[in-house]
């Protein structure tokens, strides 16, 4: 049933998963516990998560759990192709070709529902727009489902909000594990990687404007900082734009840091942060790339009809020459960009939340009779096992409460 672009390419993938296994020692736990207690046997999942070596290994591991599994991608530009050989040879129904059209992208993701999953694995909400709209036909049988990323969290409570929301859902993106440790240290690090590699252009002594400063983009300005960059944050967040000052990055509005900037890095989960005015004041070979789930952060069909003139300047960069003759560079087409343009966040990163959805998965199951169509919160016990296993695995130990410290801590009347 899989549909993929070369089963050829399968030997060159599979070296990608075995790589990323060895380095993603909590979801190697969660595996060995799953093969022993096969918590979805007789279920099906689909995953819609940027299909490639982490991916894969997640996908292999719900299979161990007794699952069908039937994988795809949630971005056209991140699916790479010999690991989605591997992981279909390995078992894993998979439905990923990369760089499809968005219509063939929408029908890869139609073929996932078809097997009308018991359980959902989300990234930026695509499976849930089908499962509420075109293929309501195949939510007959979901139990719940998570959903990754922050962008797709806030679809997912405005369905709660409007009673649309299809089956109860996850929200893994706003786990300690993921937050804390994927969005911050994964982001800043893969983003950079990603630019890095792309561009064969130094950081040092660059102006940088980050265009957000949540989770990751604290992590991107960050490393950008530690790199020798000037860093330059946008922000509507008040309190957002008082952290990232006391962090000693300075603050303005976009239309001000647009004057400034080499490199623009959009970390903020809405549309239109750079638009045809911040063009028309950029300076010559300034670089713009996003670092949000959907290619909408920076208006690139604008740039596209401001410019007189555009090519390929190299690979994943796109060169627009507007008519005074400053050109403007768009990496990855303005999708994510470290997926677009790189290998994504490492596998140390992505094993703690895979283990997250692996485990609120796992939860779902077990709650099943007394869930409620919303959006829900990640229980600390989740949290906290995956955190342990995590710190465990680097050899590292940490303090813990003796029973008279967690009297004083919880109690009202204590000295």
């Amino acid at each position: 049933m899989s549909i993929i672009k070369d089963a050829s390419l399968a030997s060159s993938g599979r070296k990608k998963i075995e790589w990323v296994r060895a380095s993603m020692p909590a979801l190697t736990e969660i595996e060995k516990r799953f093969e022993k207690e096969q918590p979805f046997k007789g279920l099906r999942i689909a995953v819609s998560v940027h299909l490639e070596a982490k991916t894969a290994n997640l996908g292999l591991v719900l299979a161990k759990g007794g699952a069908e599994v039937y994988l795809t991608g949630c971005n056209p530009l991140s699916t790479q192709d010999d690991v989605a050989a591997a992981v279909a040879e390995m078992g894993v129904e998979t439905f990923g070709i990369y760089g499809v059209s968005p219509e063939e992208y929408e029908e890869l993701l139609v073929k996932t529902l078809e097997c009308r999953p018991h359980l959902i694995v989300d990234d930026g909400g695509d499976l849930i727009n089908l499962l509420g709209g075109r293929c309501k036909e195949y939510a007959e049988n979901l139990i719940g489902g998570c959903e990754e990323t922050t962008t797709g969290i806030h679809r997912l409570k405005a369905r709660e909000r409007e009673g649309i929301l299809p089956c109860p859902m996850m929200a893994v993106n706003d786990a300690k594990a993921k937050h804390y440790y994927d969005n911050k240290y994964g982001t800043g690090q893969s983003v950079w990687t990603a630019i890095m590699d792309t561009t064969n252009l130094i950081v040092a002594g660059k102006t940088v404007v980050v265009a957000g400063y949540g989770w990751c983009g604290k992590g991107t300005a960050m490393r950008a900082k530690g790199m020798g960059a000037n860093v330059i944050v946008t922000e509507i967040d008040p309190f957002k734009a008082l952290d990232a000052t006391m962090d000693g990055y300075q603050i303005m509005p976009m239309d001000e840091a647009a004057k400034y900037g080499d490199i623009f890095v959009t970390v903020t989960g809405c549309k239109d942060v750079i638009v045809p005015r911040h063009f028309k004041v950029m300076k010559d070979n300034a670089i713009l790339c996003n670092a949000g789930h959907f290619d909408c952060e920076i208006d690139v069909a604008a740039l596209r009809k401001m410019a007189v003139r555009s090519e390929e300047r190299r690979n994943n960069i796109m060169g627009y020459e507007l008519e005074d003759g400053r050109i403007l560079n768009v990496l990855g087409e303005g999708r994510l960009v470290n997926l677009a343009c790189g290998m994504g966040h490492p596998a140390e990163i992505m094993d703690m939340s895979f283990a997250v959805q692996a485990l609120s998965l796992n939860w779902l199951v077990k709650h099943k009779e007394t869930l409620t169509t919303k959006v829900y919160d990640i229980p600390d016990s989740i949290d906290d096992e995956i955190g342990r296993c995590k710190l465990a695995a680097m050899g590292l130990k940490i303090d813990e409460l003796t029973p008279e410290q967690q009297a004083y801590l919880s109690g009202w009347d204590v000295e």
